[in-house]
């Protein structure tokens, strides 16, 4: 097993009993028991099975499908082809706004991309579909596939990301590199990647009349259930999701896939509950990805190497469909300081399935090309790489122009640093053996994610027995969410967390929103924290109002909320109980409601990011080029930490990853037919615990009055940033090869 460090918070950096304490999982032991159900473990009664019938080929159309044979297979009830598919309220094709993504629910015979469903074969066992699913033996008329990002006509984008615009610059680039005393060009590959999340999608679906239950992974219960009111046209509130679990999302569960929907269409035809779980190789198309990218920065320094300009253009790739163009060069709007700046992109169209959020999307992508760049120019000035960045460090957004709302970076570079042993570094390449006669390298990349906010709700309610509970539609995917809003929910009612029931998971709780961005602490919890604030305020005026209260009257002084007692803020031995207070005005229980939502006039005014270092230790077999990552530090620093335990484990999981896109990952699509080669978790190649180095996180004191009430910045998604690069960098540092193609293989770097 890998080495792995814990790093305590700082004791002034916890707030309140709850808010800051290393907590273990509330749902720790379910998962550890096999007690946690998720969807795919539901089996209501009558329940069949539907298995998708993919396409084998990524362009063309279906000309025919044997469904007699796959009817006749004992155990299959029906087959759901686009000749019988339930009628749909709204165009699958359509699009409202800009998290709406067009999907292939059999509207026709037509193929788009390889592994698209083109039927659905339901039965009274898995073995049974499964079977009647390879009886179809689909036809096909074929048409050349279009694969990689030069096999088609080059496009501008209409939008990057979610509506950023394809061109943007601040000062002028071409001048900023005509006065430059250093120059560097390169360019940088990295290749389409795909979500593997341990639970693959999957649905339970059961209707009764126009009423519908599902059991379903999502990052977005509400926006799940708005999707499926419209495609079915039914009231939302005649839908409930129920989603307690789910076993990893990485951004692919964010909004509804088109298979979750098939499941829901194949219950309706056979009125039945059904339940329809993707197959591992069936992951690859239908439920988003990470587009490929080809990255040419272009940078220049002065003769003291400062940055004089940066030119970030990136080519990447999305569907013939629809329009997701993956946002690599947005870190170059804040991450390095420079006069001139202009980022710019164009993309293909390919016969894929449409790439969508990953994590750290963009950022993943645009730092490990900008951080290697970097060190490419910090080598060409003669510089050390961790100094060049200091020498150009922002001291505010540059492309905006705006203050930070907090930045602790200098202090993550000075720990991480510190902590890595990099002033002993040589500046030279190949200078560094281990005992074994392996050539070893050091390498640093600067980590940065947006501080983002959405829109969520919760409700609170105090009862007359003393304690609490909490509701919100909130969204574990492992990060330890349950724990961390219950910290928070526990503060802002002033209970000890034992005495608080958090609620969620559940469609019919008030909307979380989503849990992406790396933003659903910060939504949910400042939701949950206006709830408490809410209910302690109308507990507060029951009592202030009240004659026989010791509170009576203390509405000038102001009370204060603590172990399930209010006192007055002048003399805390002045109180009383909830309980005290409820029974005496007759109430069995009192709620309240918050919301949680970002303050336009703070993001008007501030730049607000979370931002870390991590520094790498490569060792490459001098002869054969395998390369083994051995050593990773990360310092991070992301506002107010509400469990330092969980937001280690979210940095260890993002610097995981980070070693996976630098060394590991790599759909290979085959160019004659367009299908993805490697499907599967064989030859997909991710990491295990072999490939996993020792691994340390600095978790570095930063607090922040702006980006929300309780000053907090999300941690999922920061680690991958910088991660990649770093181990890039100590790749080239180990060999002296610069390998600007990802993933770094041996054959890359021996060649």
């Amino acid at each position: 097993m890998p080495e792995i460090t814990l790093t305590q918070a700082p004791a002034h950096q916890r707030h309140g009993s709850n808010i800051g304490q290393p907590m273990t999982r509330r749902e720790g032991v379910l998962k550890v028991t096999g007690a946690a159900r998720y969807a795919a473990d539901n089996h209501p009664p009558g329940m069949l099975y539907a298995v998708l019938a993919v396409s084998s080929i990524a362009r063309g159309k279906v000309v025919g499908l044997d469904i007699t044979a796959a009817k006749a297979h004992p155990g299959v009830v029906d087959v759901m082809t686009p000749e019988n598919a339930p009628p749909l309220a709204m165009d699958a094709d359509a699009k409202l706004h800009p998290f709406m993504f067009r999907l292939d629910l059999l509207q026709n015979d037509g193929v788009r991309y390889a592994n698209q469903a083109i039927a659905v074969v339901i039965a009274e066992t898995l073995e049974a579909a499964t079977e009647g699913a390879r009886l179809l033996a689909p036809r096909y008329d074929i048409e050349p596939a279009r694969v990689g990002l030069d096999s088609n006509t080059q496009i501008t984008p209409p939008a990057v990301g979610v509506g950023s615009p394809p061109e943007e610059h601040h000062g002028d680039v071409e001048a900023g590199l005509t006065a430059a005393s250093q120059r560097i060009e390169a360019t940088y590959e990295t290749p389409a990647q795909y979500h593997n999340a341990m639970e693959p999608h999957a649905i339970v679906a059961a209707w009764d009349g126009d009423t519908l239950s599902i059991d379903t992974p999502s990052q977005g219960l509400a926006m799940a259930q708005g999707r499926i009111a419209g495609l079915f046209g039914i009231p939302g509130e005649n839908i409930h999701i129920r989603s307690p679990f789910l076993g990893g999302g990485f951004g692919s569960k964010g909004m509804i896939s088109g298979p979750q929907i098939l499941g829901i269409m194949a219950a309706r035809l056979v009125g039945r509950p059904v339940k329809l779980v993707l197959r591992r190789e069936q992951m690859y198309g239908p439920v988003g990805h990470r587009a490929p990218t080809r990255q040419t920065i272009r940078l220049g320094t002065d003769s003291a190497g400062s940055l004089t300009a940066i030119d970030h253009h990136v080519k990447t790739a999305s569907s013939t469909f629809d329009d997701f163009f993956e946002p690599a060069a947005g870190v170059t709007h804040t991450l390095y300081a420079s006069p001139a700046i202009a980022t710019r992109y164009d993309a293909v169209r390919l016969d894929t399935g449409t790439p969508l959020f990953m994590r750290a999307p963009g950022e993943a992508t645009g730092s490990i090309a900008l951080d290697s760049a970097m060190d490419e120019m910090a080598l060409a000035c003669g510089m050390d790489p961790l100094d060049f960045r200091l020498k150009n460090y922002a001291e505010t957004e540059p492309m905006s122009g705006k203050p930070f709302s907090s930045k602790a970076l200098r202090e993550c570079y000075a720990q991480g640093a510190a902590r890595f042993g990099w002033a002993s570094r040589p500046l030279a390449p190949r200078q560094m053996r281990d005992e074994a006669g392996l050539l070893v390298g050091w390498g640093v990349g600067t980590a940065t994610f947006p501080a983002l906010m959405f829109q969520a709700q919760a409700r609170a309610v105090l009862r007359s027995d003393g304690s609490g509970i909490m509701e919100s539609g909130a969204h574990d995917m492992g990060q330890g969410a349950w724990t961390a809003f219950a910290q928070i929910a526990a503060d802002g009612l002033g209970l000890d967390i034992d005495q608080v029931e958090f609620r969620a998971g559940s469609s019919d709780l008030p909307d979380a929103g989503i849990a992406g961005g790396s933003a659903h602490t910060a939504t949910v919890g400042m939701a949950i924290h206006s709830a408490g604030a809410d209910v302690i305020a109308k507990l507060a005026d029951l009592a202030m109002g009240d004659e026989r209260s010791p509170l009576y009257g203390a509405g000038n002084t102001g009370v204060i909320a603590r172990g399930g007692r209010l006192s007055r803020r002048d003399d805390e031995s002045r109180g009383e109980s909830y309980a005290d207070i409820l029974v005496r005005a007759g109430l069995t229980e009192i709620d309240g409601e918050g919301s949680g939502a970002s303050d336009p006039a703070a993001m008007a005014a501030y730049a607000m990011h979370a931002h870390g270092a991590v520094f790498a230790e490569v060792k490459v077999d001098p002869d054969l080029g395998q390369i083994r990552v051995t050593r990773l530090v990360g310092a991070f620093a992301a506002g107010t930490i509400i469990n330092p335990r969980l937001v280690e484990s979210q940095y260890y999981g993002g610097m995981i990853w980070g070693v996976s896109f630098a060394l590991h990952e790599n759909a290979i699509t085959d160019q004659r037919s367009g299908r993805i080669m490697n499907p599967n978790l064989a030859e997909y190649h991710v990491p295990v615990n072999a490939d996993v180095p020792s691994l340390e996180a600095i978790l570095v004191e930063e607090r922040d009055a702006h980006v929300n009430a309780l000053g907090i910045k999300g941690v999922g998604e920061i680690g991958v940033t910088g991660t990649a690069a770093a181990i890039a960098n100590a790749v080239w540092h180990a060999t002296g090869v610069r390998v600007r193609e990802f993933p770094i293989t041996l054959d890359r770097l021996i060649s």
